[in-house]
């Protein structure tokens, strides 16, 4: 009979966990630490913030700053990450939020496409059900 060898999780899972810890928390200091000052940020079709960003105050002013204005609480909740290589992650979870304005809330799956280089995330690729989202904003 043989032990189950122990999994143990690699540099660029750590540091994406860590990434969606601090933006957990509201710790945005610590999430743009992670973010390469030159970030591509894709945010898929279908959402008032859809298309591409790049850079870090990009990110900030147009992505963050919406939903920051738009929907309380806004939580990204990944379940489980998805190491391919050792620059790739795929982060799966779930979006909650409630929009301000409607008051209406939803749940949508997501999945993160994570690239980094030398553990600071260079892109982030968003694809998600957008129909959710749309909803709750009418």
């Amino acid at each position: 009979m043989t032990t189950p060898e122990t999994v143990t999780e690699g540099a660029a899972v750590r540091a994406v966990r860590t990434m969606y810890e601090a933006f957990a928390r509201g710790d945005l200091p610590a999430v743009l630490a992670l973010l390469d000052p030159e970030i591509t940020w894709i945010e898929p079709d279908g959402l008032a913030v859809a298309g591409t960003y790049t850079g870090r105050d990009a990110v900030v002013e147009e992505v963050f700053s919406y939903s920051a204005q738009n929907w309380d609480p806004f939580r990204v909740v990944p379940d489980e990450f998805l190491a391919v290589g050792d620059d790739v992650v795929v982060a799966l979870g779930w979006y909650d939020a409630t929009h301000r304005s409607t008051g209406k809330s939803f749940s949508a799956r997501f999945a993160h496409v994570i690239r980094l280089r030398d553990g600071v995330v260079t892109s982030m690729e968003a694809i998600a059900d957008t129909h959710p989202w749309r909803e709750a904003e009418t």
